[in-house]
């Protein structure tokens, strides 16, 4: 038997057993996956604000924290202000994790240095009078901004930064915006195949199948994703990034998603997919707006941070965490190793990628559309920053418009299944458009 390596792709097998002739892993691409100072993708995803952590965690003890590959740390001074400063005290090196919280800023631990949340030096008590030190030196600083609980960062260039964006979803009257978790979540691998994750919105009838009685009957009913349940799925590229659907038909209805990815590395998430409320009397169509937006914010090359702010109507409690559903659950890691294989989420399909998942080694297909215009938009924003432009996706109208939503349609089915299936692909087209034109009047109404 002949095992030399076929030509062509190293992940290309073209025979039975064919794993010999397989085994070469190709190199990741740098130019999407690391994300640390200097690289193109960290010099791209530094001129957004991105958030770093929770409010809450600020209390009388600085938190060490980690953002693209940088040691940083996070405080409240006793004047209320946010601070973010690089980790190392500028005199010695010394952790500022063990600095000292003062009424103005940060005290290092090791020799009483003072510094001011914009890193200018206050203090440097065990020098002379005549001393410049704290004139000519400053301890690494970076802007910061509180948002309904959490706090965001902004690590570019020095200078102004630009405004803080605020999204439509922002402000939905009779709704507050809260944190989704009150735990971080880090995963174990690159932030671009987490990322990826809400641009191949062909996984949730497969992955999500068990925590979906749409797609199946844990009891034992219908099998898994049966041809009349897979979902119609389309993509559209918006000014901020792009709009994913999933359309399919519940009885008399079209039930159309539509998931959003705005660039860089943030999702507007409808409901978990499950059944569609019921119509209200006298009405044909029901349209709600996403209820999370999510980051995924790079650590390091090798582990991605997720955050979340979440709709909550006035008056009631906010029910979005972990604990909610199992499809919240499989998206941490700290699950029981053997429910993680029995019952598999997001967090397992990500983090078994590889730490860096090797793009050589896929062979996209037609669900993929939308992880391939993605990484085309990312490119692109990745070649504007190294020309010294700005990232053609850059939020600079607020509050900015978005795109995510879920509507159900009263709409009989066609008289055959092809009819059927090209109905469902030209209602979720017209219902795209319209969203893009900005032509839907549906109120943003949160479910």
């Amino acid at each position: 038997m002949n095992d030399e390596p076929l030509p062509g792709r190293p992940s290309s097998i073209k025979r039975a057993f064919g794993a010999y002739a397989n085994r070469e892993v190709p190199a990741e691409d740098v130019r999407l996956t690391h994300v640390g100072p200097g690289t193109p993708c960290g010099e791209y995803l530094r001129r957004f604000w991105q958030p770093v952590g929770h409010v809450k965690d600020l209390q009388d003890v600085p938190v060490p924290i980690r953002i693209m590959g940088e040691d940083l740390v996070l405080f409240r001074d006793r004047a209320g202000r946010i601070g973010l400063l690089q980790r190392h005290c500028c005199h010695r090196g010394a952790s500022l994790e063990f600095g000292l919280i003062a009424e103005r800023g940060i005290r290092c631990c090791y020799h009483g240095w003072l510094f001011d949340v914009d890193g200018t030096i206050l203090e440097t008590p065990a020098e002379p009078a005549t001393s410049h030190l704290k004139e000519s030196l400053f301890q690494g600083a970076y802007p910061t901004h509180e948002h309904c609980g959490l706090v965001f960062a902004y690590m570019g260039p020095s200078g102004r930064p630009p405004p803080f964006p605020r999204l439509d979803m922002f402000e939905v009257p009779g709704y507050r915006l809260e944190p989704g978790d009150s735990e971080q979540n880090i995963k174990p691998c690159n932030w671009l195949q987490v990322q990826d994750n809400v641009l191949d919105i062909g996984h949730e009838t497969f992955l999500h199948a068990r925590s979906s009685g749409l797609q199946i009957n844990d009891a034992g009913g219908r099998p898994l994703a049966a041809l009349a349940d897979l979902p119609e799925l389309d993509f559209f590229e918006t000014p901020i990034g792009v709009l994913c659907m999933s359309t399919r038909r519940v009885g008399d209805s079209i039930w159309v998603r539509g998931l959003e990815h705005i660039a860089p590395n943030i999702a507007q998430i409808p409901r978990t997919p499950t059944l569609p409320p019921a119509y209200a009397p006298g009405t044909d169509r029901i349209t709600v707006r996403p209820r999370a937006t999510r980051w995924r914010v790079p650590v390091d090359d090798h582990h991605t941070l997720e955050l979340s702010l979440v709709r909550v109507r006035e008056g009631e409690p906010n029910t979005y965490s972990k604990q909610a559903s199992l499809a919240r659950r499989s998206n941490y890691g700290d699950r029981p190793y053997e429910e993680r294989q029995r019952f598999p989420g997001d967090y397992d399909a990500q983090v078994s990628q590889r730490p860096i998942a090797r793009h050589g080694l896929e062979h996209l297909a037609s669900t993929d559309r939308g992880v391939a215009l993605f990484r085309r938009q990312l490119r692109r924003g990745i070649d504007a920053v190294a020309e010294g432009k700005e990232p053609p996706e850059s939020l600079r109208t607020f509050p900015a418009r978005t795109y995510g939503f879920e509507t159900l349609v009263r709409h009989p089915p066609a008289n055959d299944a092809a009819a059927d299936r090209q109905l469902l692909r030209d209602t979720a087209r017209r219902l795209a458009e319209e969203r893009l034109r900005g032509e839907a009047s549906d109120s943003p109404v949160v479910i």
